[in-house]
């Protein structure tokens, strides 16, 4: 939009220049704003050409402060530059707060539509963006997923932006209003930067905030701190449970009758896809998807890398790609999915370990454990008497799994970690694209 300049006089400090970071930094330049850009890591700053390049925690004379989402404000200890902002009074923001402003400044009236959740966030988010493109809706799909916010279009009226938000991106919103909005779970997760429990359920209920009686609210009813969430919303509230958009075996439903046949849809496997499923047609509906587009649209649904990606299929074996799975629930939606998995498993572990897999443990064949805390990992399985092997790395854990489940131990290959990638690589992404061109290299008749 020529001469679209809805932040123009105003001076923000932009900190971290990674994914999210830099792009927003050169848009709201181009939008008018008196930049500052930083990054504590010399060839990050080295990539702002053309930004004035300075350390704002040096004296914070600024209107605002966009804080990259991995970078804390407050816990464990507030980077220098938040520390500054706040002692000077100014708002620490997301680069989503700075979209909302900037869609209303241009006079749209595009929706938003946000999802959060401790797990399933990334496909429902994927799984919305899609089923409204089914239906001919102007959308743009990102935030923690895909683009960053300020890397989106501009939207006109009959817009929808569809946005995974973290919790560390919900804690940084001041103004925005989400017309649909869906909390999908809730598990410990990022108790280091927000304390415990209480604190991440507060952030996370953020995107709750200032929505008003016309907008909708979808909440999952799998735990406790979700489910109780309803009774002080303003919106109107969609529970993915019978009577609002629920699943019975692979029957999709709602009040009116059955939306789909999940056994028809090959990229949404297990219950947990399930109440995907039923998250993302709620908010379809809710944006006026009509419900005769929606089995189509989740027949069509291609899936996310990393997220029980089927890879390859040597003879009887599938080769499972699900290095999403951080932390132990989202392990157990992927061990719920299939009857005997041979496992890849191990990096970072979360606070709690696997302990919590218990009830899954009689179907692993074998594990492969790799990273930091596989022998925290394996003492665990010992305990249970679970098989398993210490690998140390993914490397050397792929042959040995593929060799184990060929041998007729399963048919999946199942590389679910339960853990952070940070102690062998920059990422869930890179690790699964790792397990991906290791899988391609075994050879199609790898002996047992």
């Amino acid at each position: 939009m020529a001469g679209f300049a809805p932040f123009a006089g105003m001076r923000v400090a932009v900190v971290g220049l990674g994914r999210a970071g830099l792009p927003a930094a050169r848009r709201l330049a181009e939008w008018g704003a008196e930049v500052t850009a930083w990054d504590d890591r010399e060839g990050a700053r080295a990539e702002a050409a053309g930004l004035r390049v300075a350390d704002p925690a040096a004296g914070f004379d600024f209107d605002a402060l966009l804080l990259s989402p991995g970078i804390p404000h407050t816990l464990p200890a507030p980077h220098p530059a938040a520390a500054a902002a706040r002692a000077a009074g100014k708002p620490v923001l997301s680069d989503v707060e700075f979209l909302y402003r900037a869609v209303r400044a241009s006079g749209s009236r595009a929706r938003f539509a946000g999802i959060t959740g401790t797990n399933g966030k990334s496909t429902t988010t994927a799984l919305l963006g899609h089923l409204l493109g089914r239906a001919g809706v102007p959308c743009a799909v990102g935030g923690n997923l895909g683009p960053a916010a300020l890397d989106m279009p501009l939207l006109g009226d009959d817009g929808v932006y569809v946005l995974e938000m973290s919790s560390y991106m919900l804690e940084r919103i001041d103004t925005v209003r989400f017309n649909c909005a869906a909390m999908l779970n809730l598990s410990p997760d990022h108790l280091d930067r927000h304390g415990d429990m209480a604190g991440y359920l507060a952030a996370k209920a953020r995107i709750f905030a200032r929505q008003e009686a016309g907008d909708v609210a979808v909440l999952g009813q799998g735990d406790a701190p979700t489910r109780g969430l309803a009774a002080g919303l303003a919106a109107r509230v969609v529970l993915l449970a019978e009577g609002g958009v629920w699943w019975e075996g692979h029957l999709l439903r709602d009040a009116l009758g059955e939306i789909a046949d999940l056994a028809a849809c090959p990229t949404l496997p297990g219950a947990h896809n399930a109440q995907n499923a039923a998250a993302a047609c709620a908010m379809a509906l809710a944006l006026g998807v009509d419900r005769a587009t929606l089995a189509e649209g989740l027949s069509t649904y291609p899936g996310l890398p990393h997220r029980q990606e089927v890879v390859r299929r040597i003879g009887p074996v599938a080769f499972v790609n699900d290095s999403k799975a951080t932390n132990a629930d989202s392990t157990a939606w992927a061990l719920s999915s299939y009857p005997r998995v041979v496992w890849i498993a191990g990096g970072m572990g979360k606070a709690g370990g696997i302990a919590p897999l218990a009830p899954f443990f009689d179907r692993v064949a074998e594990a492969f454990l790799i990273g930091r805390d596989a022998g925290e990992f394996a003492a665990t399985l010992a305990a249970h008497g679970v098989p398993h092997r210490l690998c140390g790395t993914l490397e050397e854990a792929v042959p040995l799994a593929a060799r184990a489940a060929l041998s007729g131990a399963a048919e999946v290959v199942l590389l679910s970690p339960a853990a952070a990638s940070w102690d062998q690589f920059t990422g869930f992404d890179a690790r699964g694209d790792a397990f991906r061109a290791m899988v391609a290299a075994l050879p199609q008749g790898m002996p047992a």
